[in-house]
């Protein structure tokens, strides 16, 4: 299992022109800028796992020691182990309540302490853990905390040094963030989703049939703090439209194993019948997204991935509308939908044309984030490290 693999990670060489670009002396063999430097990023939540993934490469050929940390919570133990991606999995998920939340977050924050006081980190990173920033204050680690949903970046009552975001979210946006706020262009997807090698055996290992339509189905998350419940009536409303239509199959991802339950419960017709089609293990999700013919979620990532890949994607999240998705809505890569009514209306139940291969656009998000990370990690190594 990945959980049980060592954390620190090798440095690893560059073998080409650094991204920030490495001075070369000739005749004497290049040296990554960052060479002995070390970054501690800890895996928040299932979709950082691919997401994280060609920013940890990038960071490597720059030099840097990448040191893994994960939390336990929806799929991230099982993507971490079909990417084949050491890390030590710390903490879990602790439930709805908010009271649970907090003192979970507590319980992370001791856990993760040692692992701070062991690495001594240059920086830490996260897409939004709270335990990690915590634990970081009290050791004296710069943190910088990224987001793509602007409504979920309170932390409490301490902040990351720095937070980093899609140039889509306003400054304005960031409270008092505003001043350490540094942004990149496009969205987060635009980091991994183009690096996607079609395989269409995805469907196949599925029991998917050629002829088929193919509908990627994403429960609302309900345990988060930004659900609403209109986005479960949606959802539901979306299964009962598919389920009239005996040539849909629905592939079904629940975020947990209650989840899961619930729906084998509640969908056991459909499931029975061959319509609904819930994976017993981790899926290779963006060939999954590319294979399918229009894509319905509850939440936000996979939309997004959906969204960057050209699929036909629809939203049924009733939570806040953050600027990203607003702008996805605005120029036509994703409907929104608001009410029952617009289930029949706006939804279309037909095949995708799909090309042969995503589109090879220039996305410049993650050449942009690593060179953000550089230059942080550049100006705080000026200064004696913190941890002594």
């Amino acid at each position: 299992m990945a959980s049980n693999a060592k954390l620190a990670a090798e440095t690893v060489q560059a073998d080409e022109p650094s991204i920030a670009g490495a001075a070369v002396t000739q005749g004497e063999p290049a040296r990554p800028r960052c060479a002995g430097r070390k970054i501690w990023i800890d895996i928040d939540n299932s979709p950082h796992v691919p997401f994280f993934l060609p920013i940890i490469k990038a960071l490597e050929k720059e030099g840097f020691e990448i040191n893994l940390t994960a939390r336990d919570m929806y799929q991230v133990r099982e993507l971490l182990d079909f990417f084949h991606l050491p890390c030590k999995v710390i903490g879990g998920h602790y439930g709805k309540a908010k009271g649970l939340k907090i003192l979970g977050t507590f319980l992370r924050i001791a856990q993760l302490l040692p692992t701070g006081i062991r690495r001594r980190p240059d920086l830490a990173l996260s897409h939004g853990s709270r335990a990690q920033i915590l634990a970081c204050k009290a050791l004296g680690v710069p943190t910088v905390m990224m987001h793509d949903y602007e409504h979920s970046t309170k932390t409490g009552f301490l902040e990351p040094d720095w937070t980093l975001t899609p140039d889509l979210i306003p400054n304005s946006a960031m409270g008092s963030k505003r001043h350490s706020h540094l942004t990149y262009p496009g969205l987060k997807e635009d980091v991994y989703c183009h690096r996607l090698q079609p395989n269409v055996n995805v469907l196949r290992d599925l029991g998917v049939q050629p002829g088929q339509l193919v509908v990627t189905l994403r429960p609302p998350a309900t345990e988060a703090h930004y659900h609403n419940p209109e986005s479960e009536v949606l959802f539901d409303a979306t299964v009962r439209t598919l389920q009239k239509r005996r040539n849909v199959r629905a592939i079904t991802l629940p975020r947990n194993d209650r989840q899961k339950q619930q729906l084998k419960r509640k969908w056991a017709e459909m499931i029975s019948g061959g319509q609904m089609i819930i994976p017993e293990t981790a899926v290779d999700g963006m060939n999954l997204i590319w294979f399918s013919d229009l894509v319905v979620s509850g939440g936000g990532t996979m939309n997004r991935e959906a969204a960057a890949l050209g699929v036909p994607v629809y939203s049924v999240f009733r939570g806040k509308i953050g600027a990203v998705d607003r702008y996805l809505a605005d120029c036509g890569r994703m409907v929104l939908i608001e009410k029952a009514e617009d289930i029949e209306a706006r939804i279309v139940l037909a095949p995708w044309n799909r090309p042969a291969a995503p589109a090879n656009l220039v996305r410049p998000a993650l050449d942009a984030i690593v060179n953000e990370l550089i230059q942080i990690v550049e100006r705080q190594c000026q200064a004696p490290h913190p941890i002594a």
